[in-house]
């Protein structure tokens, strides 16, 4: 395990012969060497569950309980296949972006497609800024009305303060740590909620749930399903920063450096399993929230026109909470609020300060193979991501359309990312490494899929869809 000290001491991005490890069988001996799936599941409960599936349940009711669960696990296959291709080469998601062609000088086109995705996370991430700081405020107003300027200025100041703080270091077990405890308890008292809403006033059935089985979107509702499939589950940028959080885990300097012998087959072969459970606990997790939130927007706020919006979303949202167990549950609501947007705030922070770090590097600006250079710059990274995405915040002040805004951009990356996959599995992946025949139709599947929505965004962006 990596930590990141002014120098790290065996730099996970360096393979070397001295960093081997025999990876472990079995459930009960891989658990200690998970940790990258719940860094990404912390980052994806936040944004998409709590907000944009919240929201989308609000505005359709139950009509697109398909898309949630298609959406959670059609993208994983994608995931998977990109971090194989990591673990045995060492090299994280931005580098092998690069390689593929065509190239602009230095760049290639995927990472320069990503500058424009990076562009709207910036409004994304600002989103999740302002939720944390409205139901901060909401909960403590500070300098005036709860939800008056001064109010939410001090607590998005407080918030992005403390944040860099905590996250300087970038040190991977604390970043994993936390990550882990925030997002397993807010998920957990979430899903009791959702499966205990039969025995309330709030009452669904199954006929509800089998209506929401039909494969149809309803009239006007595709602006938010597109944003929705792009953030829920493994979005386009979960996908690509799980690749950098296997390399810091570990997973690729134990395989170790590829001599073409069998034992490192052997390895790495054990380090891709551990990797395949890391990404199904990973799953689970995230995909049992955003049911859970999806579940509770369709049948609480639904019924009552209540769809939020602007910096009243967590007033809105808190309906879920007070309407089911009473008022006393609105303090509930917004320390979990916290907790959870506070999730998705501290898993963004070091992935893409590291990815930033990454796109420079690809553009010659330093050696990523340098750990000083590096860490210098995910340090600079550290600071000013969290700086720009609170001033997004106050500038604009309407977490859920900043957060529909980087979901859809999300969702047109997605293709590219899909493409990388595919190139990197044929140039650079060890062909005895490849999945066997069902993981190769479940990816098969998965690539068609966002293909699909990718292409269709990209006609909507133009105008030119059906």
């Amino acid at each position: 395990m990596t930590t990141h000290s002014a120098v790290p001491v065996a730099d996970p991005y360096v393979l070397t012969q001295d960093g081997i490890k025999e990876p472990p069988t079995g459930w009960r001996a891989s658990l200690r060497y998970l940790g990258p799936g719940l860094i990404t599941s912390a980052s994806i409960v936040g944004s998409g569950e709590l907000i944009a599936t919240t929201t989308l349940g609000a505005e359709v009711g139950f009509a697109l309980l398909w898309l949630v669960i298609f959406s959670t696990l059609v993208k994983v296959a994608v995931q998977v296949e990109l971090a194989r291709w990591t673990i045995t080469t060492g090299q994280p998601a931005l580098t092998g972006y690069n390689k593929v062609p065509p190239r602009l000088g230095r760049m290639g086109w995927i990472n320069i497609l990503w500058l424009l995705l990076a562009l709207t996370k910036l409004l994304q991430l600002g989103g999740i800024v302002g939720g944390v700081a409205v139901a901060a405020s909401i909960l403590l107003p500070l300098g005036g009305d709860p939800l008056g300027f001064t109010s939410l200025a001090i607590w998005t100041s407080f918030l992005v303060t403390v944040s860099i703080l905590m996250l300087y270091k970038n040190k991977y077990s604390i970043i994993e740590r936390v990550a882990v405890a925030l997002v397993v308890t807010f998920s957990f008292v979430t899903v009791l909620i959702a499966l205990g809403l039969p025995f309330t006033p709030h009452a669904y059935g199954a006929g509800d749930l089998a209506g929401g089985l039909t494969f149809l979107i309803p009239a006007g509702a595709l602006g938010a399903a597109l944003a929705m499939f792009g953030i829920t589950g493994v979005g386009a940028d979960e996908i690509t920063f799980y690749t950098y959080w296997c390399v810091e885990k570990g997973y690729a300097r134990w395989v170790g450096p590829n001599d073409g012998s069998e034992a490192w087959l052997r390895r790495a072969k054990g380090w891709i399993k551990v990797m395949y459970k890391d990404a199904l606990v990973s799953w689970v997790i995230y995909t049992f929230g955003t049911l859970a939130f999806y579940i509770m927007g369709a049948a609480v706020l639904n019924p009552q026109g209540l769809v939020p919006e602007g910096n009243e979303m967590i007033t809105t949202l808190s309906n879920v909470y007070t309407n089911t167990l009473g008022d006393w549950a609105s303090t509930l609501f917004l320390l979990g609020a916290i907790v959870v947007l506070g999730s998705t705030m501290w898993a963004s922070i070091p992935s893409w300060a590291r990815m930033y770090t990454n796109v420079l590097a690809t553009m010659g600006a330093l050696d990523w193979q340098d750990p000083v250079a590096r860490l210098r710059w995910i340090r600079i990274f550290t600071v000013a991501l969290p700086i720009v995405w609170g001033v997004a915040y106050l500038a604009i002040q309407s977490p859920v359309v900043m957060v529909q805004i980087g979901g859809v951009m999300t969702g047109v990356f997605l293709l590219a990312i899909v493409v990388a996959a595919w190139y990197l599995r044929r140039t650079e992946t060890d062909e005895r490494l490849r999945g066997g025949p069902a993981f190769n139709t479940l990816l098969a599947v998965s690539s068609v899929a966002i293909a699909l929505l990718g292409v269709y965004t990209l006609l909507e962006v133009f105008e030119l869809a059906p």
